[in-house]
């Protein structure tokens, strides 16, 4: 399984400290685990099938998509538990 970041996420990344970039990124990893690791909800009002992560006060919202063979996991967007849901 593939992980990709959307530009915007990777921009969230870009201004937090190394060792909260590491928190996130071993946290993404653990998504691509059958079953996927974590506290994992189904967000309402979307109906692409996108989820959420939380890793302590801060959220991902990801979502899994396939290119033919190969399954990809899109992580959309990374901030705060505040203004994520924004």
């Amino acid at each position: 399984m593939k992980i990709r970041y959307s530009k915007k996420a990777l921009k969230f990344l870009a201004k937090q400290e190394k060792s909260t970039v590491e928190r996130i990124k071993a946290a993404v990893q653990r998504l691509t685990l059958q079953p996927p690791v974590g506290d994992i909800k189904d967000m309402q009002g979307f109906d692409d099938g996108r989820k959420r992560l939380r890793v302590g006060s801060f959220r991902i919202i990801f979502n899994y998509t396939s290119e033919g063979e190969v399954e990809i996991l899109l992580v959309m967007e990374i901030g705060n538990r505040g203004d994520i849901y924004k």
